[in-house]
């Protein structure tokens, strides 16, 4: 069936960026840097820091040409894990961005954005969102658990280092999960430092699954396979947070409260 074997999928709709045409450069597993608690992917499979080309680009373009993408408005490289692990993300990037004129985003945990080479790749895309969940390195490896060697020091570092590099929009992800709510002053004073012209502020809206299946990578609200619901902050304690973080780092905040909220600075 196609949907188990593209590497292009949706468009879902995304709170933050509308119609969201999804790109998949890994697709036969999921593979990431990271194995965060609350992943929509489940237990990540296999978990690398390591780049290397899972798929030609020429395959994703032909994936590409054969959807029904045209009603999308954003084309988002994610999928089944950390989309910089790929070797051919920058010319996957503007193979796509030819096809389909339309922008291009890229979601990523920064665990690569040290390398020259991985950060060449991410200038050619006019949006990129690093995740940024945690304000101390313990709490980075509990929520995040990076692979051996990755820290959150040498993220907040590099992602400083892409900043001074990157003409493009560049957003913070920052998730919040009920045990982080007390860490906001340390995520403040990281997002000082990157400077980023966003942050989106969300909760884990989708359910954890048991296992990889390759459809949670673009699944919302009820899903055909086993997963667990992830406990949230309510609405109302998101708001309170994005005003607090539009105030302290005068960027401005997106925020789901039930819709998509943007709070200025």
């Amino acid at each position: 069936m196609e949907g188990h074997t593209t590497t292009v999928y949706g468009p879902v709709a995304s709170w933050r960026f509308g119609w969201s045409l999804g790109v998949d450069l890994i697709l036969s597993t999921s593979v990431c840097s990271f194995n965060c608690v609350y992943c929509q992917l489940g237990p990540i499979q296999e978990r690398t820091n390591e780049r290397r080309e899972f798929l030609p680009t020429e395959r994703v373009l032909a994936d590409l040409e054969a959807h029904a993408w045209q009603r999308s408005e954003i084309v988002t490289f994610a999928g089944s894990g950390e989309p910089t692990l790929a070797s051919n993300l920058g010319s996957a990037i503007e193979g796509v961005a030819r096809i389909t004129h339309l922008p291009t985003l890229v979601l990523t945990n920064g665990t690569q954005l040290h390398d020259p080479a991985a950060r060449a790749d991410l200038l050619v895309a006019d949006q990129v969102e690093i995740k940024l969940d945690a304000a101390d390195e313990q709490t980075f490896q509990r929520v995040n658990r990076p692979v051996d060697g990755v820290t959150l020091a040498g993220i907040i570092e590099s992602a400083t280092t892409f900043r001074n590099e990157y003409s493009g929009h560049l957003s913070l992800q920052v998730m919040m999960l009920p045990m982080e709510r007390d860490y906001l002053a340390g995520i403040v004073e990281h997002a000082r430092r990157i400077a980023p012209d966003s942050i989106s502020l969300t909760t884990p809206r989708r359910p954890r699954p048991s296992d990889w299946y390759l459809p949670s990578r673009g699944s919302h609200g009820d899903v055909p396979y086993p997963a667990k619901p992830m406990r949230q902050p309510t609405p109302e304690e998101c708001v309170t947070l994005a005003r607090r973080l539009a105030t302290e780092t005068k960027v401005e905040v997106w925020v789901s409260a039930g819709e998509k909220t943007i709070i200025s600075p």
